[in-house]
């Protein structure tokens, strides 16, 4: 096992397949404020947000719950989404999917049920929240993703998803007002984002 001061992953002992990579992130002793995703091969373990991220989630949930699509529920947390076909398994700050997709015993919910996913940058997952996801989110259907990069204080919105991950994309910086487009068309007010 590696392990790195930043970003923590286990390398070293190569699962012989997702399905393997997944029991063994089930088996994780994750640290509490701590959770663990698969990226690109590996098991990613990094800090849960900062404190003001709740209040930023909140605000997100909040504006956007109107608008959701019928029978959509909005939540954030810790519940991790799996992309089988790109073998990648996230836990998105904020998602949004059919009620149907948590009707289940199994912690690995359903990646391509999603119909929005916002991601809230840290130092340590900035480039993956800006590359990574991008592509799978994109890849696998997800209408919206909103990406709050928190250290350069920019709301960015890709929508229209493609094999290439998005087509469209608007950047408002924090302070501004953002559309959000089908199926949610509305306009995300982004003034309460900024850290205090």
């Amino acid at each position: 096992m590696t392990v790195m001061a930043e970003r923590p992953t286990i390398n070293g002992t190569e699962p012989d397949s997702f399905e393997d990579l997944l029991d063994t992130l089930d088996e994780l002793d994750v640290p509490d404020g701590y959770k663990a995703e698969i990226i690109r091969g590996n098991i990613v373990v990094s800090p849960w947000s900062k404190a003001f991220y709740l209040d930023v989630m909140e605000f997100v949930c909040e504006q956007l719950r109107p608008y959701l699509p019928e029978e959509h529920r909005i939540s954030y947390g810790p519940f991790l989404y799996v992309f089988p076909g790109v073998e990648r398994a996230y836990g998105p700050d904020i998602h949004v999917a059919h009620r149907s997709v948590s009707r289940s015993t199994s912690n690995h919910l359903d990646g391509e049920a999603l119909s929005f996913v916002a991601e809230l940058t840290s130092s340590s997952t900035r480039d993956d929240d800006l590359t990574d996801k991008v592509l799978t989110y994109g890849k696998a259907g997800v209408p919206v993703y909103l990406l709050l990069d928190m250290q350069e204080e920019q709301a960015t919105v890709f929508s229209m998803p493609s094999a290439k991950g998005y087509e469209a994309r608007c950047s408002k910086p924090f302070g501004e007002k953002l559309p959000v487009p089908q199926p949610f068309d509305c306009v995300l007010d982004t003034t309460e984002f900024k850290a205090p």
